[in-house]
């Protein structure tokens, strides 16, 4: 039996977070802040929420497939966003799909795209649902909205021993490929955040950037050849380990939001389960510090697993807030050969940079769940389900990231962090926080993920939110950065998008979409406009 996800917020319905983290949490943010207590909005029940009538009669030949019932396009109206917890809060829900897909192969969703076209109806391709960007909301333009939701498209088909790689169904869950791939040897280990309520064709859809910080971790890293069902037709692109023959047909695809066509299989590269481990936390004055030291590591050509540079006062308990401290959270992993050396280096790295590297077992394979790397590892996993809580008590709690290469990383940094800040205290009329972490390094540059917090007025909660997300996601582009480096573009980047991408750019990916959907039928208003 399918375990039930909330409707509401991130996760499933029988889980939730406990008294014992609520507590401590909402102490930590009353203290924080300076307030004395919260208003707390009860979590919504599925009969509260009032949905419009669907617009669409479903064929018979259809009828075992698709769902007009109530909770199932309650379901799939929103991602899990923290606008999207609060209109849940709020009980509002003006614009779901009329009615939800589940095929259950290729020819099912040929059927599917086929009725969608006589009906004359917008199809939105869904994965797990954990879009943050308003990349599965059905536009409030549309006059009929079908979601295909590929679940039902849910296994390895196929493992290559020989040149490790794996055919695998587009609507598979992250644990479910390692769970049917854990009678071989190998591994997929694209893990993110959002992994467990995340698909492989959202995660090809979406570019999706696992959590390994170096060398293997976008999804385009690990695509081989991809099978697509388009409203023209279906295509399928030869497995090859690289190829010079012109502009890439999986390029394409990555990355497309569903605009194109449907992923329904992926040939996808695999690695040897990792046998060899060794991990530290690195403490540093200061960001910028700690900022050269990351530099240095991947220029040196080490390619960590993990080497996540994040502000203390973030990321581990009892920091003050006052605290100007970066911790480097540094791991190596390998199927093949023990990794000292390579640790070794990296530690003299930070040692040139000032970084002081806390005290280890070295012979503790378990030491990247303690000290300053588990306790970070601890608060990231549960991190998602603080979201609806906060915004069931006025509490700004939210995240933006972007990119920049390495010599503007300093001025950068100070100037999206300063515009947040005055943002926050316009807006709200109270003085908020704003931290940074590195989520992903490269010779060139890295991936700057910050996270902002602050108290809104209830009243206008949803306007207060969206007005300091939006401003402060303009000013990444604004100053030369991305409007995104792996959370897709959706609907809620699309005008930062817009300023990025050349015009001329917009135009040929117009011109493929006619090719592919004469109709524009496909996720409408996600990337460009039909």
């Amino acid at each position: 039996m399918r375990r039930q996800k909330k409707f509401y917020a991130w996760g499933y319905a029988d889980e939730d977070l406990s008294a014992d983290e609520i507590k401590p949490w909402e102490a930590e943010i009353a203290q924080r802040y300076g307030i004395s207590s919260f208003d707390v909005t009860p979590a919504p029940k599925s009969d509260e929420i009032a949905l419009r009538a669907t617009r669409l009669t479903v064929p018979s030949g259809l009828q075992s497939i698709v769902r007009t019932d109530h909770l199932t396009r309650l379901e799939h109206s929103y991602g899990k966003a923290g606008f999207d917890a609060i209109r849940m809060l709020m009980r509002s829900v003006p614009n779901p799909p009329d009615a939800v897909a589940f095929p259950e192969n290729e020819q099912d969703i040929v059927r599917v795209l086929d009725w969608c076209d006589q009906a004359g109806a917008m199809a939105i391709p869904y994965g797990g649902g954990s879009s943050v960007v308003k990349g599965i909301e059905p536009p409030a333009s549309a006059e009929k909205v079908v979601t295909i939701s590929l679940r039902h498209m849910d296994k390895v088909l196929e493992v290559d021993s020989v040149s490790h790689a794996a055919r695998i169904q587009g609507g598979i869950y992250g644990p479910a490929i390692e769970d049917q791939l854990r009678q071989t040897p190998f591994t997929m280990r694209h893990y993110m955040q959002a992994y467990r309520c995340s698909t492989l064709g959202g995660w090809i859809a979406t570019r999706s950037g696992g959590h390994y910080a170096t060398l293997y971790t976008h999804i385009d890293d690990f695509v081989e050849s991809l099978r697509v069902v388009t409203p023209s037709g279906a295509l399928e692109t030869r497995r090859l380990p690289g190829s010079g023959a012109g502009p890439s047909p999986d390029r394409m695809f990555l990355g497309s939001e569903g605009i194109l066509g449907i992923i329904t299989e992926a040939w996808v590269r695999l690695r040897k389960k990792p046998t060899f481990r060794a991990s530290a936390s690195v403490r540093f004055k200061n960001f910028f510090a700690g900022a050269d030291a990351v530099r240095a590591i991947t220029q040196a050509g080490l390619y960590p697993a993990n080497c996540r540079l994040l502000e203390a006062r973030e990321a581990l308990p009892g920091i003050p807030w006052s605290s100007e401290e970066a911790v480097l959270v540094l791991a190596f992993e390998s199927a093949d050969h023990p990794l000292e050396a390579w640790m070794k280096r990296a530690l003299e790295i930070c040692g040139d940079h000032g970084g002081a590297a806390d005290p280890t077992d070295p012979d503790d394979e378990n030491a990247h769940r303690s000290g300053a790397a588990g306790a970070w590892r601890n608060r990231f996993i549960r991190a998602p389900h603080y979201s609806e809580h906060a915004a069931a008590r006025g509490i700004l709690s939210s995240t933006f990231e972007t990119a920049m290469t390495w010599e503007r990383v300093p001025e950068f940094h100070r100037k999206i962090t300063a515009i947040t800040r005055d943002t926050i205290k316009r807006v709200t009329g109270r003085d908020g926080t704003v931290t940074c972490r590195f989520t992903h390094v490269y010779p060139d540059g890295p991936c700057l993920y910050f996270t902002f917090g602050g108290i809104l007025d209830k009243r206008r909660q949803l306007e207060q939110f969206m007005e300091i997300l939006t401003t402060c996601t303009a000013a990444t582009v604004e100053h030369g950065g991305t409007t995104t480096h792996h959370h897709a573009v959706g609907r809620f980047h699309r005008p930062f998008y817009d300023k990025q991408r050349p015009e001329l750019f917009a135009r040929a990916l117009r011109a493929a979409k006619r090719e592919l959907d004469p109709k524009g039928m496909m996720n409408p208003g996600v990337l460009i406009d039909p």
